[in-house]
């Protein structure tokens, strides 16, 4: 596996022409881009963080479009996570928009979202997730994941932690954008101290997403 050196102007730019362009013919003639700008440092990325973190799933580049109104055949950007437990774990991605990274869990069961929402209840339990997530929102990252527009059903629309019972998935991401750090290898330093310090999160929904 080569070095991580950062990911090349050129991967901004192939994403800039999918969005353009998202064919297969288009993907045909610049596949060898793909390969070498976004897929081969990608998995140099994810590579050399596994020894801390765990081994990614690179995702592929290609969209399931079999239920999807939206027929374009490419995704526009390209992900990878390390999952810790169900649909949670440490994500990375790059695509027109520059870098970013994110923590969460992006779904979860019933009997797993209810076992989160009793710990938010929880005067000791939810409020170590509340200093956990100020922390964090403090050092720039932000909460996001879908969200009933009102309280759940059974939940006090007037608790004190109303909004975080809200949310039926709970993300934290970070946005490099364009910044000149995500061409250098200094990304990958950058991306095992952010994935460090949202770690909590990740340890919080672990220990209390059950079932």
């Amino acid at each position: 596996m080569p070095e991580f050196n950062g990911f090349p102007e050129a991967a901004l730019d192939f994403y800039d022409d999918l969005e353009m362009d998202n064919t297969k013919s288009f993907w045909e003639a610049h596949r060898q881009t793909y390969d070498t700008a976004v897929a081969t440092p990608m998995k140099a990325l994810t590579a050399a963080l596994a020894d801390e973190f765990g081994v990614a799933k690179v995702f592929r580049p290609y969209r399931d479009v079999r239920f999807a109104k939206d027929k374009t055949p490419y995704k526009t950007h390209q992900g990878a996570f390390v999952p810790m437990g169900p649909s949670t774990g440490y994500y990375v991605q790059i695509g027109a928009p520059g870098a970013r990274v994110g923590v969460g869990f992006y779904e979860a069961s019933g009997p797993r979202l209810a076992s989160i929402r009793e710990a938010i209840t929880d005067t000791t339990r939810g409020g170590q997730l509340e200093e956990i997530l100020a922390g964090l929102q403090a050092a720039g990252w932000e909460l996001g994941g879908d969200k009933l527009k009102t309280a759940p059903r059974g939940y006090d629309a007037d608790h004190p932690r109303i909004e975080l019972l809200r949310h039926k998935s709970m993300t934290l991401g970070k946005d490099y954008g364009f910044e000149p750090v995500i061409h250098t290898a200094d990304m990958l330093e950058r991306v095992r101290a952010d994935w460090r310090e949202a770690t909590p999160f990740v340890e919080w929904v672990l220990t209390y997403a059950k079932g």
